[in-house]
C-alpha cells in the first residue's frame, strides 16, 4: 500500500517506510523530526520541470505527463521503491502545499501502476483468453 504524506505532518506507525521524494529538503524541518527510512532526490522531478510547475508555465495534466516519461526513462531510481510497497506500506513524503496536485501523488500513481503490471501473469498462455476478448 502506498500513501502520501506532507513533511509537515507527524509521522505515525501506520506510515511503515518513509521515503522522502523531493529534491530540495524541506524548510524548516530536522532530519529527526521527520522520521526517515530514506531519502531519494533521484525520484524528484527535474529542476527545470519542477521550475515551470511551481510558476505557473504549466498546469498538473502537463507536468504529470512530463513528469511520467522522466519516471519511464529512469526505472532504476523508482524500482527498488517497489520492493518496499509490495512488502509493506510505503509513505511518500513530500513538502509542497498543494496535497492533490504535487509529485508524490503522481509518483504513487505510477508506482501503483507498476505494482499492477508486475502482478499480472506473464507467459504466453496466461494471454490466451485475453486474447479472444
Amino acid at each position: 500500500m502506498i500513501h502520501c504524506k506532507r513533511a509537515y505532518e507527524l509521522p505515525t506507525s501506520e506510515d511503515g517506510q518513509r521515503v522522502l521524494v523531493d529534491r530540495l529538503w524541506p524548510r524548516n524541518c530536522r532530519k529527526e523530526a521527520l522520521a526517515l527510512d530514506d531519502w531519494l532526490p533521484q525520484l524528484a522531478p527535474s529542476t527545470a520541470l519542477r521550475r515551470e510547475f511551481k510558476g505557473g508555465q504549466l498546469d498538473f495534466a502537463g507536468f504529470r505527463q512530463r513528469y511520467r516519461q522522466e519516471l519511464a526513462a529512469h526505472p532504476e531510481h523508482w524500482w527498488p521503491l517497489l520492493e518496499r510497497a509490495a512488502r509493506g506500506t510505503l509513505t511518500l513524503v513530500y513538502a509542497a502545499r498543494d496535497e492533490q496536485q504535487n509529485n508524490a501523488r503522481v509518483l504513487a500513481e505510477w508506482l501503483d501502476g507498476e505494482l499492477e503490471r508486475c502482478a499480472e501473469p506473464s507467459s504466453p498462455a496466461c494471454y490466451a483468453g485475453k486474447l479472444l476478448e
